[in-house]
């Protein structure tokens, strides 16, 4: 603007000078008029480049003012773009295009202040910052995971973070640092209650169980036991938890204990019996098994023990043996004086007589109780099924979600342990109902086919876990038998092969006979010691070949496969050769189909992971945390659920006659006296359609399985398998 101003005025003063010299020129030029017309086209340069320049000025001048403008919009749009930032509850950082510091809002600035360290300079590269937050011990833990939406860390102030990156269209990179804090406590709350609910439902239960139960560490110290475990062995009131066996038993007693410690420990059940004292001193006898508690490295990290009281049918045994001696003893006495005391010996065969009398009363009464105590396991398997199948639904719910990698092995190792208590409580309610004679063969008709194909799709995954291999050959063979007890014969092959197995391959297969099909397991295992091929199918009995890996079985497996095909009349087998491997055959009778009803077999197909997204669910259980842990779990299969304790409850919650619905889903045994089958009929009565039905129930009747047969609905036994039911529904879901 000065220069254009100053241009102006000498243009000014040149036009001014050319008219003084046109004007003074006519007095001493010869050519004034010549002149003058140069002066004059001169003056008229001058005139327009004046004008141009002044058009140049006001142009200048609206630019200017126009740039005044810019300035101060912009000035005012960074002022709302910081302002913007600042409000942010998240932490702000900006990164150039060279990843080098350029903005932070006081939320992130915050961070630092509050570990006592100086916040990152503009211009610092974006590495420098990381490194110095985990040097300077700002950032505690960093959790990431590859399905999980960004990095989560935990600060020095205990606050947890999820740090977030996007990527600006310079190339530059914006980060957000968002409070997950609450989120966390809240998941680690309610996994933290489950366990607990869990735990309390174990202990309920052992509590009210006959015997002594405890858990022992690798330590030898006491880390779990019953209530009846704690009275037996807390003398003077103090507790065993947290004390060493020597602590717990006398130096005595604890000596004569330590072999059987030091074997169990070895990795190999032990059972045996002791006599020990009382709480009042009274001579006790004791059956007492140890069974290892071994990881997935196979190390023994502990062993479980069972104490029952044996003394009343010890001295039962002792009755009768010194019976039979005094009897003995007195038949060769009175045989020696027949001839003098033939009187005598009537009276002696009269008292021979009573004695027997009583010891058959005596073996009755003992009999009588041991059956009591094994109809009572067979009686709780509903409660204590419910706790556990809670937890399964929970822990399944909380292995399809994204955790940290602390947090889900955390996760898996409850799963794991879960297993662990199923199993073993399965396996001892299994073998309790077999011998109260609870459970009864529904022998009918049915294609091997379904029953096959779903087996060999269940043990290949374990197969292929263990990298080994698990052939199937399919047999469309029509037979005789209870669907259920064959598949548990099998499965009980099935798992002891892969158990046993080291490498090679397993074979599940049918040769027909002349009147029956035989269904066979082969594997390419260490083999069993031909004198041991009956010994294997007793109770507590495991032949753990040489070099193969522990397991955590109870040795209970084989003696149920005894127990239900003596109940189902089919000849069991067994042929082996050490080194190569060993084959299992049952022996099933043919048979011809007349009718076909539903059953659960059928719906197991290949049709998992799909099909399930926006199905609706309706859930009946009087068991509040079944129904919350059957909803976290439908959830993340991406079903839309309502669950009820009851159908007046669920008549509560919405419109049964209206509201749509895939599937009911309701526990038979609910409270007052109600059962789901009688809330599904409330239900279907209501409805224009009735809507498809799973009945779930730890009842293993046949009664009962035949009255849910003939009304047409699923029906799926306790404790639930995850996989399993989502196979269920899928199934009944596609139509």
């Amino acid at each position: 603007m000065v220069e254009l101003e100053a241009e102006n005025r000498r243009l000014k003063s040149i036009r001014d000078a050319l008219i003084v010299r046109v004007e003074s020129g006519s007095a001493h030029k010869a050519e004034p008029y010549a002149a003058f017309e140069h002066s004059v086209i001169l003056a008229e340069q001058v005139r327009e480049r004046t004008e141009a320049l002044n058009l140049a000025m006001e142009e200048l001048k609206t630019s200017n003012k126009a740039l005044i403008r810019a300035r101060e919009e912009a000035e005012t749009s960074r002022q709302r773009l910081n302002d913007a930032i600042e409000s942010i509850a998240d932490g702000f950082v900006l990164f150039d295009r060279d990843h080098c510091l350029i903005q932070t809002n006081s939320r992130f600035r915050s961070y630092w202040r509050h570990a006592n360290l100086p916040v990152p300079r503009a211009g610092t590269p974006i590495d420098d910052v990381k490194a110095l937050a985990i040097t300077s011990g700002l950032i505690v833990e960093e959790h990431s995971h590859e399905d999980a939406e960004g990095t989560v860390f935990l600060l020095s102030n205990g606050r947890w973070v999820q740090m977030t990156e996007r990527s600006t269209r310079e190339g530059g990179l914006v980060v957000l640092y968002s409070d997950i804090t609450d989120v966390k406590n809240s998941e680690m709350a309610r996994r933290i209650k489950a366990l607990e609910e869990s735990e309390r439902w174990i202990r309920v239960v052992t509590d009210h169980v006959p015997a002594l139960i405890a858990y022992v560490g690798a330590d030898l110290t006491v880390q779990f036991c019953n209530r009846v475990y704690q009275a037996w062995y807390g003398r003077e009131g103090t507790s065993p938890l947290g004390k060493r066996l020597d602590e717990v038993h006398t130096p005595e007693f604890y000596q004569r204990l330590l072999p059987q410690v030091l074997e169990v420990m070895d990795g190999r059940s032990v059972t045996f019996e002791f006599d020990e004292k009382g709480v009042r001193g009274e001579q006790r006898y004791m059956l007492r098994s140890y069974v290892p508690n071994i990881d997935e490295l196979g190390q023994v990290v502990g062993f479980f023990v069972l104490i029952r009281d044996i003394t009343d049918r010890r001295k039962t045994a002792l009755a009768l043996e010194q019976a039979y001696d005094n009897l003995e003893r007195r038949v060769r006495e009175r045989t020696a004086a027949l001839t003098d005391v033939n009187s005598q010996l009537r009276e002696e065969i009269a008292e021979r007589a009573s004695v027997e009398a009583r010891l058959r009363e005596a073996k009755l009464e003992a009999e009588q109780a041991n059956l009591s105590k094994t109809k009572f396991l067979a009686a709780v398997s509903h409660d204590l099924l419910q706790p556990l199948n809670a937890a399964r639904l929970f822990t399944s719910a909380l292995q399809e979600q994204s955790f940290g990698p602390k947090a889900e092995s955390l996760v898996r190792s409850v799963s794991v342990s879960l297993d662990d208590v199923e199993n073993l409580l399965g396996t001892l309610v299994d073998i309790s109902k077999l011998d109260a004679g609870v459970i009864k063969p529904d022998v009918m008709a049915f294609d091997l086919r379904d029953l096959l194909n779903n087996i060999a799709r269940e043990f290949r995954q374990m197969a292929m876990a263990e990298k080994l291999q698990l052939d199937f050959v399919p047999s469309s063979a029509v037979v005789n038998s209870d669907s259920q007890l064959l598949a548990r014969i099998l499965r009980n092959f099935l798992t002891n092969a892969i158990r046993y197995t080291g490498k090679g391959r397993i074979l599940l297969g049918c040769r027909r006979q002349a009147e029956h099909v035989l269904v066979q397991v082969w594997d390419t295992g260490p083999g069993i010691p031909e004198d041991k091929l009956t010994e294997i199918f007793q109770e507590f009995k495991r032949i753990r070949p040489s070099g193969s890996p522990a397991d955590k079985g109870l040795g209970l497996g084989l003696a149920i496969v005894d127990k239900i095909s003596r109940m189902l009349g089919h000849e069991v087998s067994v042929a082996s050769i050490e080194g190569k491997g060993s084959v299992f055959s049952v022996r099933v009778p043919l048979g011809q189909i007349q009718s076909e009803g539903p059953a659960v077999q059928n719906a197991e197909r290949d049709d998992m992971g799909c099909g399930l997204s926006g199905a609706r669910v309706w859930v009946i259980d009087n068991d509040q945390a079944i129904c919350e842990g059957m909803k976290t779990l439908l959830e993340g299969w991406d079903c839309r659920v309502v669950t009820a304790v009851s159908f007046a409850d669920l008549d509560a919650r919405l419109d049964i006659a209206e509201a749509p619905v895939d599937l009911i889903l309701a526990d038979y045994h609910l409270d007052n006296d109600e059962n789901g089958v009688d809330a599904v009929a409330q239900i279907n009565g209501r409805r224009s359609k009735p809507a498809p039905v799973l009945m779930i129930t730890a009842n293993y009747s046949n009664e009962l399985k035949q009255h849910i047969r003939e009304l047409g609905y699923l029906l799926m036994n306790k404790p639930v398998r995850p996989l399993k039911l989502r196979s269920v529904l899928s199934h009944v879901i596609r139509g």
